[in-house]
């Protein structure tokens, strides 16, 4: 299953996408309209909890009642938010080997360009990359990023104003569910309950300085609706191998970056074994992938502009789209 959750007449609801990814079927309304009105279907959190008996009843309402117009909205017709407006947590890794590599050349590259230092550009591009640092093999690398930032696709992402470098990248991640802690990454697929596309908008000239600091990256991740996630939810069911997925990213329909979901240091399972560790995943987290490699332009020398529209497609997810604009004041 695709699900969304959406905004109509003033109303946030969640659904079931149909339709080519075209229509959006209100299981709310439909549970009603069945007799059976159920608080699972409330919000996605609500459905998340709920369990498995949930999503049951979800196939079910649409396998039944799919077909009743007056319960499908066209998804272009409603606002479609997050799937999960504020996540419980929001974890995002390390895991693509190239773009690990790429990204402190870029920064490099970065400062040089700040600097005018030409030379020291030229010298940066002429040194081959080098070995992947061990702690990378060791075990997944993640920090903890702003849940109430989060925002979904088609909104407008405003430049921080402390920012003259605005990057996208490239990414997928998972939504979790059932609660537990010591879980082994062979059960971890049990907490798995669905995947989504991640935009985890940069300010790379905040993050460069920053990074210097040795904490994490901070105010160069951290800014209202700089967390971009959705268009929907999609079930693992659907997915099949998430490690074999089409990536593409595109700016004002050029193409700027293409990867493969192949090659994560870690799996989600893995990454999953690794957080709990005498900590407790709760239902309603979201975990990204971190960027692929060549994902963001950061690697590529590449940055956005104002009035930028960027997508971002997975394959069997769709397409994130969002454009970015700068604060005048």
């Amino acid at each position: 299953m695709k699900l969304a959750t959406f905004r109509s007449g003033g109303a946030e609801k969640i659904g079931l996408v149909h339709g080519g990814d075209a229509k959006v079927f209100d299981l709310a309304k439909a549970a009603e309209r069945a007799g059976k009105a159920d608080p699972a279907f409330a919000s996605m959190l609500s459905l998340i909890d709920a369990g498995p008996a949930a999503l049951d009843q979800a196939r079910d309402l649409f396998d039944k009642h799919g077909k009743d117009e007056t319960l499908s909205q066209a998804v272009a017709g409603v606002e479609i938010l997050a799937p999960v407006p504020e996540p419980r947590q929001m974890r995002d890794g390390m895991s693509f080997p190239l773009h690990i590599l790429q990204a402190p050349r870029g920064q490099l590259k970065l400062a040089a360009r700040a600097k005018g230092d030409m030379a020291e550009l030229a010298r940066i591009d002429a040194e081959p990359l080098g070995e992947l640092p061990e702690v990378y093999r060791k075990q997944p690398i993640f920090y903890i990023t702003n849940r109430f930032s989060v925002r979904g696709t088609n909104t407008t992402v405003k430049w921080p104003r402390y920012s003259q470098v605005m990057d996208y990248e490239l990414e997928f991640g998972i939504i979790t569910r059932n609660k537990g802690a010591n879980i082994p990454a062979a059960k971890a697929k049990d907490h798995i309950f669905g995947y989504t596309i991640f935009n985890d908008f940069s300010a790379r000239d905040a993050q460069r300085i920053e990074m210097e600091g040795r904490l994490g990256p901070a105010k160069g991740k951290s800014f209202d609706g700089g967390n971009v996630m959705g268009p929907w939810i999609v079930t693992p069911d659907e997915i099949g191998d998430p490690y074999k997925l089409k990536m593409e990213a595109r700016v004002n329909g050029e193409v700027r970056s293409r990867g493969v979901s192949e090659g994560m240091l870690f799996s989600f399972e893995e990454i999953i074994a690794h957080v709990t560790k005498d900590e407790t995943l709760m239902p309603g987290e979201f975990i990204g992938s971190g960027t692929v490699g060549n994902g963001c332009g950061l690697e590529l020398g590449w940055y956005l502009e104002h009035g930028d529209t960027i997508e971002l497609e997975v394959e069997k997810i769709g397409v994130l789209k969002n454009r970015v604009e700068r604060q005048t004041a």
